[in-house]
């Protein structure tokens, strides 16, 4: 985002700091972000030289776990929490493209995110955007918005994509998670990715770096660390016939068709750190 846009700024945006939201922004090609986000990610791609492509590679999951909700699970109702800007193929265009009555709530903390409400709810009455801690699920499932369009007593699709890493330990953000499924109605889904990696020691490239840049940030876990989402649902077989072993995948292997099989750790190049995902059902 250009400096003479700076005086229009919506109220609380400091762009002294990195925002996780504007640095994703700026990985996907988006307009939605400033030099501090750009220096973050030109930092980040010298420890970290995929970062650019797992923000793609996350986003192309994000359109194939909502289009298996919608096909599949006949949920209408999506809530998706820590969206992030809407820069390209947004939750509520790929649910509403399979279902035009779908509805979907977004929820953030980061004013540029909730600047785009208005233009969204503009063009669509069936979609908002509403301020919420991911770590206080009360502030977004209590919220009147969220109780005007999504029916809690029915399945809702919870998205957390790319987002629980952005809590420290000491938030919770496993429990806070529980917390969540715990008001929703049986039959509900989760669509879930995590950074992640299978060493501390990669791991803590991504992290320090992201603490060194005043980003809130909590840290890349361990794979068995992001399982704990999962707790008490079914994982829903990553293959596309259904029949591979239910267990959380990179990303890029989940349901996709150009991948030959679902595999937890990418294979190939030594990456740092990658998109752990899947999706699971409440009974």
């Amino acid at each position: 985002m250009s400096g003479e846009r700076a005086a229009g700024l919506p109220i609380g945006i400091d762009t002294s700091v990195p925002s996780a939201a504007r640095v994703y922004d700026a990985c996907l090609g988006g307009k939605d972000h400033y030099e501090v986000d750009r220096e973050a990610l030109r930092m980040g791609l010298e420890h970290a030289p995929e970062l650019v492509n797992l923000a793609h590679e996350n986003r192309a999951y994000l359109k194939r776990a909502v289009t298996w909700v919608s096909e599949h699970t006949g949920i209408d109702q999506f809530l998706d929490v820590g969206s992030g800007l809407p820069t390209v193929e947004n939750t509520h265009q790929i649910a509403q493209g399979h279902n035009p009555d779908a509805r979907v709530v977004y929820v953030d903390s980061d004013p540029i995110v909730l600047a785009h409400g208005e233009a969204i709810l503009a063009e669509n009455a069936n979609t908002t955007v509403i301020a919420g801690d991911l770590a206080q699920p009360e502030t977004y499932l209590d919220d009147s918005e969220t109780l005007r369009l999504l029916d809690l007593s029915r399945p809702v699709c919870l998205m957390l994509v790319s987002v629980l890493h952005c809590l420290p330990d000491d938030a919770d953000p496993f429990g806070a998670l529980a917390r969540v499924i715990d008001r929703l109605a049986p039959g509900s889904c989760l669509v879930y990715s995590h950074i992640a990696s299978d060493s501390e020691e990669k791991g803590k490239v991504v992290t320090e770096l992201a603490q060194n840049l005043r980003m809130p940030w909590g840290r890349v876990r361990l794979l068995e660390e992001a399982d704990r989402a999962m707790d008490g649902l079914e994982i829903v077989a990553p293959d596309l016939e259904g029949a591979a072993e239910p267990r959380l995948v990179e990303c890029t292997t989940w349901k996709n068709f150009a991948k030959p099989a679902p595999e937890p750790v990418p294979s190939g190049a030594d990456r740092q750190v990658w998109e752990y995902a899947g999706v699971g059902i409440k009974h």
